[in-house]
């Protein structure tokens, strides 16, 4: 079965880059813990690395993960078959309107080329909050450039077309949501924000 880049990242043996990792799933879960949900969609779930973490620590009644990666979902049913992950566009996500408590989106805006309709769609369907995260640039391509990775793009990830620092992150955040905690463990940006 084939290895998704997220997969290998979140796999890595490096243990600078475990420990980077592990400090953003604690703040993620930290944060969702706060809100105490009952319902949680994780748009862009991948692999189900998240929801794992938040089906263990039992942060949520119902955790349920949309991707649409069938690769990734192939990993997910293979490694974690307890996981509801289910075949989904986070420009047209499958649930009604206000669905669940918490919605995350975490390390896939920076992928998409149009971010605003996907945060429109995330407004959506949640009933009150949303968990947002992406890299924190430029220090999340600096750090990338520090370790030798993707030095030919001066550490950019091949895969991220947008690119914002955490001040421009929020003002974005901020057309649909009111933020009221931000965190940034690095290289990332963690945004708790809540529906306006």
């Amino acid at each position: 079965m084939n290895q998704t880049d997220n997969y290998r990242k979140y796999k890595a043996k490096n243990p600078v880059q475990h420990r980077l990792i592990e400090r953003f799933l604690t703040t993620v879960l930290r944060e969702a813990r706060i809100i105490h949900p009952k319902t949680i969609l994780e748009a862009g779930c991948g692999e189900g690395f998240i929801l794992e973490r938040l089906y263990k620590a039992n942060i949520g009644q119902k955790q349920v993960g949309i991707d649409f990666s069938d690769a990734a979902i192939a990993l997910d049913k293979k490694e974690r078959p307890h996981l509801d992950i289910r075949k989904g566009d986070i420009y047209n996500i499958p649930f009604k309107d206000n669905a669940f408590d918490l919605v995350l989106c975490c390390e896939v805006l920076e992928h998409l080329e149009n971010p605003q309709k996907a945060l429109s769609e995330l407004h959506r369907v949640t009933r009150q909050y949303v968990i947002l995260s992406v890299p924190n640039e430029p220090w999340f391509m600096l750090a990338n450039l520090l370790r030798g990775k993707n030095v030919s793009r001066f550490g950019n990830d091949i895969e991220h077309i947008n690119h914002w620092s955490g001040d421009e992150f929020e003002k974005f955040v901020g057309t649909k949501f009111t933020v009221f905690t931000r965190k940034q463990p690095f290289p990332w940006s963690i945004f708790v924000a809540e529906k306006k």
